[in-house]
C-alpha cells in the first residue's frame, strides 16, 4: 500500500492487479488495450521530452499522454478544446437538460451488444424528441436541435445506461422562417416522453433481434433464446421507463458549465480513489438514495477492475452526438439563422484562439514554460525521448 500522503490512480490498480485479473477473467482486446494505455500514460514507456531552463540550467522530463478516452488523466485538455468549439454554437435562449435511462433488466443484453444497443438508444431518443417537437400539443411544431451524451455507469461503477440531453428551448419551423420558443419552465411532459421512448426503443430493439443483429446471452442446453427474448420484452414493456427533466438553464454560461461536467467524464476519476492495498480498493461515491451523501465503498481489486471495464466502449463508437438543427450537416447555417430570428442582444461567450500553453494559463493561472526552479527562465525542449511502447492498433 502507498504510504505518506499519496495520490491514488486507476493506473496503480492496473499495475498492481491488472495482470492477475487478465489471467483469471475473460477480457476483450479492447479492454486489455484500455488497461495498458492507462498503465503507461505519462510514463517513460510512451516517450516524451527533456526541457532545459535557459537561465539556471534546471532540467525536467515530461512524458507523453496516452490520449485514451477512458483514461482519467487525459480528459481535461480534450474537454476544454471541445467546450471552446461549442461556444460558436450557443444560442441566446434557455436550455433544457433531460436524462433518458434504460431499465437495468436490459443490461445483460446491452453488455453483449454495446454497439447495437447503445446505437439504438441514440436513435430512439432522437426519434422521440423530434416527434414531440412536431406534435401540435406541445406548441412548437418544428425541428429541435440537441446534443446527446452517453453515460454507462452509476456512482458505484455498475452498468447504468443513460443519455444526457441538452436542448435549446425552442424549435425552428420546418419552413425555416420562424423560431418558436418553448415555455420557460416546461418543454415536454416527462411521463409522456418516457412512454414514447419505451415504445420506440423496444421497436428498434426487436427489429435488430429479428435481423440477427443481437447476441442474446444464454449458456444452457435447454436455453430457448427466442422464448427468453420475448419474456424480456414483455417484462420491460410493463415497467415505467425513466425520463428525468432538470430545471432549465438560464443562459449560455450555465450551459457551458453543464457541458464541462458531463461530456468528457469517465466511470471514475483518480481523485475519488482513497486507498489501494491488501487486494482492496477504497473509493468515494454519492449515494443517490441518501440525498447524495458522500460515502466510501471498498471493493476487491478484481471486482473494481471488472466494474471499470464494463464501461469500455466499442472502438470508434461516438459517445457525443448532435441532432436536428445542431447536427453537423445543419448547424453552421441553422445557428446563424436562429440567432437572427431570435434577435436577442444577449452576449454569447467568445471562442478562444489559443495555444496549449495559453489554454493552461487561462485554466490554472500558471505559465508552464516558466522555470519552476528559478522562476525567471523559460523551459525549452532540448531532447525528445522515444516511445518504448508499441501499440499494434
Amino acid at each position: 500500500m502507498k504510504t505518506g500522503n499519496p495520490k491514488f490512480e486507476v493506473a496503480d490498480v492496473f499495475r498492481l492487479y491488472g495482470e492477475g485479473f487478465c489471467q483469471n477473467n475473460p477480457i476483450s482486446n479492447a479492454q486489455r488495450k484500455v488497461m495498458r494505455h492507462i498503465e503507461v500514460c505519462r510514463t517513460a514507456a510512451l516517450g516524451g521530452h527533456v526541457e532545459h531552463c535557459n537561465n539556471c540550467g534546471f532540467e525536467r522530463i515530461s512524458y507523453n499522454s496516452c490520449r485514451n478516452r477512458h483514461c482519467p488523466k487525459c480528459q481535461n485538455m480534450v474537454k476544454e478544446k471541445w467546450l471552446n468549439d461549442r461556444k460558436a454554437e450557443l444560442l441566446p435562449c434557455g436550455y433544457f437538460h433531460l436524462v433518458f435511462t434504460l431499465p437495468h433488466d436490459l443490461n445483460p443484453v446491452i453488455l453483449c451488444n454495446k454497439k447495437a444497443c447503445l446505437g439504438i438508444l441514440f436513435s430512439a431518443v432522437n426519434q422521440t424528441l423530434q416527434a414531440f417537437g412536431k406534435d401540435p400539443q406541445w406548441r412548437l411544431e418544428g425541428q429541435l436541435g440537441f446534443i446527446l451524451v452517453l453515460h454507462t455507469w452509476s456512482q458505484t461503477l455498475m452498468d447504468h445506461f443513460h443519455l444526457h440531453c441538452l436542448i435549446p428551448a425552442g424549435a425552428l419551423s420546418f419552413e425555416k422562417d420562424i423560431w418558436r420558443p418553448a415555455r420557460k419552465s416546461f418543454l415536454f411532459r416527462a411521463k409522456s416522453l418516457a412512454k414514447d421512448f419505451r415504445k420506440r426503443y423496444l421497436s428498434l430493439f426487436k427489429t435488430a433481434y429479428d435481423k440477427n443483429e443481437l447476441i442474446f446471452p444464454g449458456n444452457t442446453v435447454k436455453f430457448n433464446a427466442k422464448k427468453e427474448f420475448d419474456r424480456l420484452i414483455h417484462s420491460v414493456s410493463r415497467v415505467n421507463w425513466i425520463v428525468y427533466a432538470k430545471k432549465p438553464f438560464a443562459g449560455p454560461e450555465q450551459v457551458l458549465e453543464y457541458l464541462g461536467r458531463y461530456t468528457h467524464r469517465i466511470a471514475i476519476s483518480n481523485n475519488r480513489i482513497k486507498s489501494i492495498g491488501n487486494e482492496n480498493i477504497v473509493f468515494t461515491y454519492r449515494d443517490r438514495a441518501d440525498n447524495n451523501a458522500l460515502k466510501e465503498m471498498t471493493l476487491p481489486a478484481d471486482e473494481f477492475i471488472r466494474r471499470f471495464l464494463l464501461h469500455v466502449l466499442p472502438e470508434g463508437f461516438m459517445k457525443i452526438r448532435y441532432f436536428g438543427f445542431l447536427s453537423n450537416k445543419n448547424k453552421q447555417q441553422a445557428i446563424q439563422l436562429i440567432r437572427k430570428l431570435i434577435g436577442s442582444v444577449m452576449v454569447l461567450p467568445e471562442k478562444h484562439k489559443e495555444t496549449v500553453v495559453e489554454m493552461l494559463f487561462r485554466l490554472t493561472g500558471e505559465d508552464i514554460t516558466c522555470c519552476p526552479e528559478c522562476k525567471k527562465g523559460k523551459m525549452k525542449v532540448v531532447k525528445k525521448l522515444e516511445n518504448q511502447y508499441w501499440d499494434s492498433s
